[in-house]
């Protein structure tokens, strides 16, 4: 398990123009725009997939915690 670690670890700073790319790509979007539209429609977006893992995980310890005093 901790070689895996160390590749991905070894890859990942290995490949930092690659990690980079959408974020590039993503701000020359936003940049163009007038209106800002976009701006709010892709942070509407980031917000939205970042809530759904929380969420989940807080129903899943809450499920837990009912199971646990029963």
């Amino acid at each position: 398990m901790k070689f895996r670690i160390a590749i991905l670890l070894i890859v990942l700073l290995a490949l930092p123009q690659t990690l980079d790319a959408q974020c590039a790509m993503c701000r020359a979007v936003v940049e163009s725009e007038a209106d800002g539209k976009t701006a709010e429609g892709i942070n509407n977006g980031i917000v939205y997939l970042m809530a759904i893992p929380y969420i989940l995980v807080a129903g899943l310890f809450y499920f837990i915690y009912k199971k646990m005093r029963n």
